[in-house]
């Protein structure tokens, strides 16, 4: 298991950017949150199989990468603070 932490910039609020990314996440096996940022960028924690989580974020960026001008990534081991990966998915914080 793995958690990753993305950030991405550009034009990443106002755009559906965090609902996509909730929806996008159903098809994998993930837990964690999307949640806007007050510099403008919004963080993706996700948490789950590396395939899952990688697969996550590659199709996020496939499908809203239009609106990302760049990310980064870092990953480490899973906290298991989200609960069992494709039980709980991803939530929207505020």
């Amino acid at each position: 298991m793995v958690r990753l932490t993305v950030h991405f910039s550009g034009r990443v609020q106002g755009v559906g950017f965090r609902y996509t990314t909730v929806n996008i996440a159903k098809r994998f096996a993930v837990c964690g949150y999307v949640q806007n940022l007050h510099d403008g960028r919004v963080r993706l924690v996700a948490e789950g199989a590396a395939g899952d989580v990688k697969g996550l974020v590659g199709t996020v960026l496939s499908e809203m990468g239009r609106y990302v001008d760049s990310h980064t990534v870092d990953e480490g081991a899973a906290t298991g603070e989200f609960g069992e990966p494709g039980r709980e998915g991803l939530e929207v914080r505020y």
